[in-house]
């Protein structure tokens, strides 16, 4: 079989590993990393013995897939690029800048037969996917993912730099359209867009789900519950754990109520954990030697930036009036 041949634009801290992966899968030729810090790309090129540029012009012609690793405010123009020279492209979240963006980007991608596969990637923390056995009927979500600060990603607002990753994993297991944002603030600190976030939304089927993000923590946390009938789950990302916790009940004595023998239990679920990144990338080329669509879709990402939009559009509309 004729491998795959991959390119990384962007190699910096996420985009790194992205070169790693893929030069450590049997079905891929990593064949180029690009980066406009020259000595940077020469550096991971020498580590993963493979070729170093600064534009990523020069991956067009020897590269069959591509990671898109750049700033957001870039990954429209690098992305269109490619994908209208029909390569297949694994770009990081969120897909775009804004939904016509998005929109322009899954035009190309149909338009050219291509695969287009967007970086959400908590899709494939061994949590989530063993989570997703056990959700019935979701009453209430909350989540946070508080960071340190750090310059990278701060080209957008923090809803788009962190909290989109859990509005695609709360979007990907409720299935059901967001009804109303109920309320949302949020206020910049150290840069010029949103540092800090909170939004309370409220789905057709009824869950209402309280999203919180920070780049300004002092302690990095990754962490959903999820409440449903008499269980609720807790999800710790970073460490890819689950507990749950549930009434268990005894034999019922209906003649002496206040002995109701009802206990809540806490249980550690088994995760079988693997390195997301990696289950991504395998994912994203499986698809595109099999032909199979992507795991998470333009689509998908188009879904989960249009409700960080409307998110950070009732932030503004808020602080300015």
């Amino acid at each position: 079989m004729t491998k795959l041949r991959a390119g990384v634009v962007g190699v910096g801290h996420l985009g790194y590993h992205h070169a790693r992966n893929y030069a450590s899968l049997p079905t891929v030729d990593l064949v180029g990393v690009v980066d406009a810090n020259e000595e940077r790309a020469r550096e991971v090129a020498a580590e993963l013995k493979t070729l170093p540029f600064t534009r990523y012009e020069e991956l067009a012609p020897i590269a069959d897939v591509i990671s898109v690793a750049v700033p957001t405010s870039k990954h429209f123009e690098v992305t269109a690029f490619f994908l209208k020279r029909r390569k297949h492209v694994l770009l990081e979240k969120p897909i775009a800048t804004t939904v016509a963006e998005a929109d322009e980007l899954i035009r190309l991608c149909e338009q050219n037969g291509v695969t287009l596969q967007i970086g959400h990637l908590e899709r494939f923390n061994a949590a989530v996917q063993t989570l997703r056995e056990r959700i019935d009927k979701p009453a209430f979500i909350e989540s946070h993912r508080l960071a340190p600060f750090t310059p990278r990603g701060c080209d957008v607002d923090v809803v788009l730099d962190l909290m989109i990753h859990d509005l695609d994993i709360i979007l990907s297991l409720l299935c059901s359209p967001v009804e109303r944002i109920i309320d949302a603030v949020g206020v910049p600190l150290v840069s010029e867009h949103e540092d800090i976030a909170n939004a309370r939304l409220r789905f057709q089927n009824g869950c209402v789900a309280n999203v919180t993000a920070s780049r300004i923590s002092t302690e990095p946390m990754r962490k959903i519950r999820i409440f449903q009938p008499y269980t609720y789950f807790s999800v710790d990302y970073a460490a890819q754990e689950i507990k749950c916790y549930h009434l268990k009940k005894g034999p019922i004595d209906w003649s002496h109520p206040e002995k109701l023998p009802e206990t809540l239990v806490v249980d550690e679920i088994n995760v079988e954990k693997e390195e997301p990144l990696k289950l991504e990338i395998r994912s994203f080329t499986d698809s595109v030697l099999s032909g199979r669509p992507p795991a998470v879709s333009g689509r998908d990402g188009r879904e989960a930036l249009e409700l960080a939009s409307r998110i950070v559009e009732a932030i503004r509309s808020k602080r300015n009036t």
